[in-house]
């Protein structure tokens, strides 16, 4: 398992790309209890839904928080297919806690997971400020907003696709992104993520 941290050509940072033991279990924890956290949000959504009768793309404000673990999980273990696995184990969570859309529930994890993977592979998992924070949530966002327009909402014009588009990808990045960004932060400040590279490099987290 490779823990390198620089090139011994240009002295940059080097992804480790070896998954720990410890890797494996802080990621699945994270994700749990994200899961968890899906749970009652897959309730307040459904609870909120008649508020947003006279125009439901406005709902798309609040899809922000299913993006969470997928960019949370790789900005603590900083390990390629950290947001796949991520987002994937904290849907599969939330559909055994119950989630009213049941395993396509994962199917969405496994996309939103994919979408957000991609930010951080084109950035050979070296990046990882609040700029790739942003993006990958943004990405899952899209992903999510695409698989809702083809399963939930194809008879809705295009317009009322699009202003869900233009609310569900902000909110994603705004909540996913930089809500991701500060909770991970808040943790380094603990101490708690010092057996990690995000709690050894606090300038990049």
């Amino acid at each position: 398992m490779s823990i390198s941290r620089q090139s011994s050509e240009s002295g940059r940072p080097t992804p480790a790309v070896g998954w720990r033991t410890v890797d494996i279990v802080v990621a699945g924890v994270i994700a749990v209890a994200f899961g968890a956290v899906f749970q009652v949000w897959n309730l307040a959504w459904a609870a909120a839904s008649p508020a947003f009768v006279a125009f439901p793309p406005l709902q798309g404000l609040m899809y922000g928080v299913w993006m969470i673990p997928g960019v949370v999980v790789p900005l603590v273990v900083r390990r390629p297919g950290a947001a796949l696995l991520g987002e994937a184990i904290a849907a599969s969570a939330s559909a055994l806690f119950g989630a009213q859309w049941g395993l396509l529930t994962v199917g969405y994890g496994l996309a939103q997971g994919a979408a957000a993977e991609l930010i951080f592979a084109f950035g050979l998992y070296r990046r990882w400020g609040l700029p790739s924070a942003i993006l990958a949530a943004a990405a899952a966002g899209a992903a999510a907003t695409l698989l809702d327009v083809a399963v939930y909402y194809a008879e809705w014009s295009p317009a009322w696709q699009l202003a869900y588009a233009a609310l569900v990808i902000p909110s994603s990045a705004a909540i996913g992104g930089i809500g991701s960004w500060l909770l991970v932060r808040s943790l380094v400040q603990t101490g708690v993520l010092s057996g990690f590279a995000s709690g050894r490099d606090q300038r990049e987290v």
